[in-house]
């Protein structure tokens, strides 16, 4: 019995670019990478790489990517000077895993 060859995934047809989409969705507007995941459409890790170069590029055109850090829910510690845009795995106070996500906004 043989088995039809799986055919690649058709990809969303795109206007715009996906950097450009994910800036357009955080001006005005705080969100998790988990919620900029869902917006665009793309995987949240992907999410990640994409804010490292928003980062970079708003800076140039006059704007800022504001990063709310991350925050253990268990003992309240934030992590203030942490350079990864990445949710970390665990507090390094109560070594607790349940860490709230860092929020992302865009200011002009």
């Amino acid at each position: 019995m043989k088995m039809k060859p799986k055919r690649p995934p058709i990809p969303p047809e795109r206007h715009e670019t996906i950097r450009r989409q994910i800036e357009a969705v955080l001006e005005g507007n705080t969100l998790s990478a988990r919620d900029i995941s869902v917006e665009v459409g793309i995987s949240e890790k992907d999410v990640y790489d994409h804010l490292e170069h928003i980062h970079k590029s708003v800076d140039r055109e006059g704007g800022r990517l504001i990063v709310t850090p991350a925050e253990c829910k268990e003992c309240g510690f934030v992590f203030r000077k942490r350079e990864r845009l990445k949710k970390p795995g665990k507090c390094p106070v109560c070594n607790s895993e349940s860490i709230a996500e860092p929020m992302f906004t865009i200011a002009s």
